[in-house]
């Protein structure tokens, strides 16, 4: 009796043992991360990492020739101050991070497009910033729509209507996911614009931001993973740059860059609903003024009157935040985001 008591104990302690090595091991069935196959992909693409970084950073360094240099933005708070930096060297790290991911991951058809249009996205961005009479909103609006839509044309070629919460799995129309793909992508692509107008804020946020889909969702990922370490990697070199007292500005060339593709990896996720919590200060903070021009001009409602747009503007204005303590508060309040998305997400 004593032998078959310890010989049952022994099965329940290997079982417990196989089963916790499986939930490390393994993707668990809420779709969070596996923890040794992310590690696995980490130490592998390390090379590539620094490779990317190290490019951007000898390019930003000596930057190229033909970028413009900033007038100054006369309705931005503390707008005078960039006057006279070099602007648009989103350029340069967009296409240090298309030219690593091609180097580095596998090759696809699929991939190879998004490159292309997230080139077109930046290009557009570019000669805005190169231009000397900006481009009017509408003008941008209907770029970022295009592409939109030729975003998810391509991503419904190669990958189904799917949607995840949590443990549940819904199959949307293709329609109704071809609409609803292009308002994340355009949203994502102004909210991200609309962010960049203090330094280190936007690009910070965007590393965040691109961890934490990363972090969570490294399994549904796959070798996306790897060029999201590449984009992470151009842009803390970007940052080193960026960083308060800045010489250089990303522009719209790397701000609206860097919201199409956050778009395109949501949706890659397979939890694209996820976007809202794991960006939510970019959300919040870009997408605001958004709100208040489009009620304004088209429906001609006015609200937060007391409230100026975007939000990094308020704090340093309304509420005496300096520049460094914007960046480091938003930056908290997105790191916590994600970290109470990913319970979420876990949870459900």
């Amino acid at each position: 009796m004593y032998n078959c008591l310890c010989v049952k104990k022994m099965i329940n302690q290997s079982y417990c043992a196989k089963k916790v090595w499986t939930v490390i091991n393994h993707k668990h069935e809420y779709g969070g991360t596996s923890y040794v196959q992310y590690i696995k992909r980490l130490l592998k693409s390390k090379s590539d990492i620094l490779a990317a970084f190290l490019l951007t950073f000898i390019c930003l360094k000596f930057p190229f020739p033909f970028l413009p240099v900033d007038q100054g933005r006369e309705f931005a708070v503390n707008g005078a101050l960039s006057k006279g930096k070099t602007r648009g060297v989103g350029l340069t790290f967009v296409i240090a991070f298309i030219i690593c991911s091609l180097l580095f991951m596998p090759i696809t058809r699929e991939f190879i497009i998004y490159c292309i249009l997230l080139f077109a996205i930046m290009l557009s961005g570019y000669l805005d910033d190169a231009a000397e009479t900006p481009w009017q909103d509408y003008k941008k609006g209907a770029i970022d729509l295009v592409l939109s839509i030729v975003t998810m044309w391509t991503f419904l070629n190669f990958n189904n209507s799917t949607i995840h919460i949590g443990s549940n799995v819904f199959e949307l129309p293709v329609p109704v996911y071809f609409v609803l793909g292009i308002i994340l992508i355009w949203v994502s692509i102004n909210v991200t614009n609309c962010t960049d107008g203090v330094d280190g804020l936007s690009g910070s946020l965007c590393c965040v931001v691109i961890s934490a889909f990363t972090v969570i969702f490294a399994n549904e990922l796959g070798y996306y993973v790897i060029a999201d370490f590449i984009f992470v990697a151009t842009l803390l070199a970007y940052l080193y740059f960026n960083s308060k007292p800045s010489s250089m500005l990303m522009g719209d060339a790397g701000s609206r860059a860097l919201g199409f593709y956050i778009a395109i990896i949501a949706m890659k996720t397979g939890h694209p609903i996820s976007y809202i919590i794991l960006a939510i200060v970019l959300i919040v903070d870009g997408g605001l003024g958004l709100v208040k021009i489009f009620l304004k001009r088209f429906l001609k409602i006015s609200i937060l009157v007391n409230t100026r747009t975007p939000l990094h503007d308020h704090a340093r204005k309304n509420k005496g935040w300096s520049d460094t303590q914007v960046v480091f508060r938003f930056i908290i309040m997105q790191i916590v985001a994600a970290m109470i998305g990913y319970i979420i997400i876990t949870i459900l």
